[in-house]
């Protein structure tokens, strides 16, 4: 029998997303805050250009693609939207998040070593439908490249996260943007 609260997770997966990302925002404002470095959140309508969210310190923009799994999923892999490799600081964020209060455990970063750097190479592994069309057949989707969890890089905290997407820099103090 399928515990209740695992359900959950499937059941409203829109809300849970919708709420992880408000974490993430939340706890990333708070540290480029503390740093002196304001942060500009812009929002994507869909997702066809490969991105989620665009992230900007007014020096350093990053164009991020969420992804997420409770910590003891069984994920060995994300999709990925090739698009977001034509964008300059492409990254991935994978959140691993407690099922229970979906707090932030840690992070999984795939992207470019520096903000403003071009995405590393996605490789060639294709995504497929999930669904078979009338013959059975499950479509490659051109689209997509499947990037396994060893291709990312772990990330304990969000400061560590922040570091890894802005660059380490110094607090300003006077509340205007990091140089970079």
């Amino acid at each position: 029998m399928q515990d209740p609260d695992m359900s959950r997770h499937w059941l409203m997966s829109s809300q849970r997303e919708q709420s992880l990302e408000y974490v993430l925002l939340g706890a990333l404002c708070q540290e480029m805050w503390k740093r002196g470095c304001p942060l500009d959140i812009l929002r994507s309508h869909t997702d066809q250009s490969g991105y989620d969210l665009v992230l900007d310190t007014g020096g350093a923009l990053r164009f991020v693609q969420l992804k997420s799994s409770y910590i003891g999923a069984r994920a060995a892999s994300q999709s990925v939207n090739v698009a977001l490799a034509a964008k300059p600081g492409g990254c991935i964020i994978w959140l691993r998040f407690d099922e229970a209060d979906l707090s932030l455990d840690h992070f999984l970063f795939f992207g470019a070593a520096e903000p403003g750097g071009m995405l590393p190479d996605l490789g060639e592994r294709a995504v497929k439908h999930t669904k078979g069309n009338a013959e059975g057949i499950k479509a490659i989707r051109p689209g997509l490249r499947s990037l396994s969890r060893s291709r990312f890089e772990r990330i304990d905290n969000i400061q560590a996260l922040a570091d890894r997407l802005f660059g380490r820099h110094e607090t300003t103090n006077e509340g205007l943007p990091c140089p970079h």
